[in-house]
């Protein structure tokens, strides 16, 4: 075993880990901005958990899967933000 694929599984390990956090916060947090920013986090998460994939598998369809995941991921959250901060999402 390559010190490569030790490193693979343990950053996947350490982001699996962070990922369950994540969930915990977002079903326990006492607030609704809260429980977005856990969600932005596991966006974040698992676009890691991709990129890692698509260097342990060696192809590059994980990494645009990634990059769809970021885009979806920041409108999402720019979404929730303005509807926290005006009550709704379309002016």
């Amino acid at each position: 075993m390559s010190i490569l694929n030790l490193a693979l599984m343990f950053a996947f390990g350490c982001f699996a880990l962070a990922q369950l956090l994540c969930l915990y916060r977002v079903m326990r947090a006492p607030g609704f901005s809260d429980r977005v920013l856990a969600l932005d986090t596991m966006a974040i998460n698992m676009i890691a958990l991709l990129t890692l994939f698509g260097i342990q598998r060696g192809t590059q369809v994980y990494f645009e899967a990634s990059m769809l995941f970021a885009l979806v991921g920041f409108i999402s959250t720019v979404a929730f933000a303005k509807f926290i901060l005006r009550g709704d999402v379309v002016e």
